[in-house]
């Protein structure tokens, strides 16, 4: 891992000719969006033309996306080649994704399987965790575990089996558990930084030109209460 000292302060987690991994902070945004604020592919992008000395347009495929307010492992395609195979990858999920998260209030067991069907919202952009099936919904599931217990919180490690839009945000607040500084899902206030407490920690995939087994761990952000996990 390679920390870039630059105004990017881009954290560098894996890097070869196919692929670049990088670990997102909070409030980074993946892709450009409607709020014109300027996206991790671009500092990516300016990283990559500056440190190989590339000139014209430098290629940087986006294969998945973080939340802003979360942080953690994100992965870029650097070729085309790459990019065809990693989106095939993450589609068929042959990937194994792991989070750590914070909650106040403890679930009602140390760990257990969370199935329910999601249902998103356009309107207000935000997803609502349904026991039961319902119109346009779709099936989403996790399994978690507490892992560490710290002063008022609970530190839970969680293994993504879908993908769905705000899935962990929306079932973990479904439980009765939400995120620390979550508002949007019922946590009662929000953090200093405008992030949450929700860090996407380990990804392990195939790589798609080598086809070595990659597993990759982002650190927490430097802070009080994920110090304490370090």
């Amino acid at each position: 891992m390679k920390e870039i000292s630059n105004k990017t302060n881009l954290q560098v987690l894996h890097e070869d000719n196919h692929i670049i991994v990088v670990n997102k902070r909070v409030g980074d945004i993946v892709q450009g969006d409607k709020t014109g604020d300027k996206p991790l592919s671009e500092v990516v992008k300016e990283y990559i033309k500056d440190k190989y000395n590339k000139p014209g347009e430098v290629f940087l495929g986006v294969v998945h996306r973080l939340d802003r307010p979360t942080t953690g492992i994100v992965v870029f395609a650097r070729t085309s080649k790459a990019l065809t195979r990693l989106n095939e990858l993450f589609k068929n999920r042959e990937t194994q994704k792991t989070y750590w998260a914070v909650v106040k209030n403890k679930p009602a067991k140390p760990e257990d399987k969370l199935t329910h069907f999601i249902k998103r919202n356009e309107k207000n952009n935000t997803s609502k965790a349904h026991l039961k099936e319902v119109p346009d919904s779709k099936l989403a599931s996790l399994d978690y575990a507490i892992f560490k217990e710290l002063n008022n919180y609970f530190a839970l490690e969680i293994n993504l089996h879908t993908g769905r839009h705000h899935q962990i945000r929306a079932q973990f607040s479904a439980i009765g558990s939400p995120i620390k500084g979550d508002l949007k899902y019922g946590f009662d206030r929000s953090n200093p930084n405008g992030g949450i407490h929700l860090h996407a920690r380990t990804l392990v995939f195939i790589h798609p030109v080598t086809k070595e087994t990659l597993s990759i761990t982002a650190p927490v952000p430097n802070e009080v209460i994920w110090n304490t996990l370090k």
